[in-house]
């Protein structure tokens, strides 16, 4: 059963302009260490930070608690993009019985993120 449903979408070139006027600030403060070495690792690291950045609001727009930035973070397992949270988040998701899917996606000028949280 689907408990809960968010979609967020950015402009490359919104997050692309903080970026450019608060590199340090943006990213240490949005973004965990491990996103942010896999966004290096990238060709061109703006899609994937967008992409990030819009997982974190579209689990913010389905989870009923406010979070901080670092509180939900993407992984990667093999190519296959998922949420990771801290503790609390976690222990209230587990105790629930949620399960927690995410679909990232980009293209020239936009980035989204779709989060669905489950029990199944």
């Amino acid at each position: 059963m689907i408990v809960a449903i968010g979609i967020d979408m950015i402009e490359l070139v919104r997050i692309k302009h903080v970026w450019q006027n608060h590199p340090h600030r943006f990213l240490y403060r949005h973004f965990t260490a491990e996103e942010i070495t896999f966004c290096r690792s990238q060709a061109d690291p703006l899609p994937s930070i967008a992409a990030r950045f819009a997982a974190k609001e579209a689990f913010q727009k389905c989870w009923h608690e406010a979070h901080g930035w670092q509180d939900v973070w993407v992984v990667r397992d093999d190519l296959k993009p998922r949420l990771e949270f801290a503790e609390g988040i976690r222990r209230e998701i587990d105790a629930r019985g949620y399960a927690v899917h995410l679909s990232l996606t980009h293209s020239k000028d936009h980035a989204a993120a779709v989060v669905v949280i489950e029990r199944p």
